[in-house]
């Protein structure tokens, strides 16, 4: 059976204009209602010219029903909704369906990603001219048009204002994600120079001794093949550093796990949902979870059972990694922690959250929820 975050998930994958479409058809719905026309927004007091009937219904429709792309086409959505809008004006009917133009204005404010200062001045237009239009045929005063537009203007610049959060929190994610990427790079390359340094320090150590070793076969063979072990160490070392660099993060999550379970520990992985582009932080942070996670089960929980399961999601990945408690420890008790204390500032850097702790089965628990670039 599903959980509600699966749903939740299913849900989030599904087409905007299907999940805006329950809203579209709510809406009509009640417009539709006999008893509540001439209930809605009412601009100029006009007598119906006609009965409601099938026009009735024609309008209400194109009214209402466009709200189901006001994410997808939120242009097309706020002239749809005005015409309808508009209509029902004129034919004094005054529906509920008025609300639908509030909606498409917020969402019109929110997703026109384009000429944004032209749909104001075309949208100032329309509405001036259909006030226009009913100052002629009834009662409307000039301090009725002031208002209402007021109130327009007031729900575009909502949907202004969340719109201009979004992007703010989206370059702040941004910037995030880079600070975490550089400084990743700034640790391997220090890394990079420490296993450089060791490794051919050493080497030239054992090979000026293999000098004085010529009168002494067996040493000198002795010599030359820890020349040979450490060199074979250090391109061993340098070839997992610089893959580090530029990950595959979706195949180095399962060589890692492949790489666990030749070491003896049970490991299943589930990926959940669509593995999105994950450039910069989130995707490589998702790798640093599980490795430091794996580690840690391979040193205090060995043998036991561990399960990794990455969620990806709409605008986050949730990581969790849990053994049974069935192993045995083959580290000395009391670790530094600060594998665990950098994860958690890593992911917090990014807007996540990061737990580890005992489990509620004796075992270990590691949870990480990452989030990932959201566009506006």
């Amino acid at each position: 059976m599903k959980s509600v975050a699966d749903l939740r998930d299913q849900w989030r994958r599904l087409d905007v204009t299907v999940q805006d479409l329950p809203v579209a058809l709510l809406l009509t719905a009640l417009a539709l209602v006999p008893a509540w026309h001439r209930h809605g927004t009412q601009l100029a007091d006009l007598v119906p010219a006609r009965p409601f009937g099938v026009w009735g219904v024609l309008v209400i429709t194109v009214e209402c029903l466009p709200l189901a792309i006001r994410r997808k086409w939120p242009t097309s959505s706020l002239a749809l909704v005005f015409a309808g809008f508009a209509a029902d004006q004129l034919c004094g009917w005054n529906t509920l369906g008025g609300t639908a133009l509030s909606i498409a204005l917020i969402s019109a404010g929110i997703h026109i990603a384009r000429h944004r200062r032209a749909t104001v001045i075309v949208a100032s237009a329309a509405f001036l001219a259909l006030a226009a239009v009913l100052a002629r045929m009834g009662q409307l005063g000039f301090d009725v048009v002031v208002l209402f537009y007021a109130v327009l203007a007031s729900l575009w610049a909502v949907g202004d204002g969340i719109r201009r959060n979004r992007l703010a929190e989206t370059e702040h994610r941004r910037h995030a994600e880079e600070t975490a990427r550089v400084a990743e790079r700034t640790r391997i390359a220090r890394e990079l120079h420490d296993v450089v340094t060791h490794h051919v320090t050493a080497m030239v150590v054992q090979a000026e001794a293999a000098r004085y070793l010529a009168a002494a076969p067996e040493r000198l063979d002795e010599a030359l093949t820890a020349v040979s072990g450490t060199g074979r160490h250090a391109i061993a070392d340098l070839r997992h550093l610089l893959d580090l660099l530029n990950p595959a993060h979706g195949d180095e999550l399962r060589v890692l796990v492949e790489q666990t379970r030749r070491a003896g520990q049970p490991v299943e992985l589930v990926e959940q949902g669509s593995s999105p582009d994950t450039p910069g932080g989130a995707g490589a942070t998702v790798y640093r979870v599980a490795q430091e996670a794996l580690t840690n089960a391979l040193k205090y929980d060995h043998g036991a059972r561990t399960s990794v399961t990455v969620r990806y999601g709409v605008g986050e990945i949730d990581v969790r990694i849990s053994t049974d408690g069935s192993g045995s420890s083959t580290a000395s008790p009391g670790g530094s922690g600060r594998g665990l204390a950098g994860l958690r500032e890593r992911v917090g850097t990014l807007g996540g959250d990061f737990t580890a702790g005992p489990g509620a089965d004796g075992g270990f628990l590691v949870t990480a929820r990452i989030p990932v670039g959201v566009g506006s």
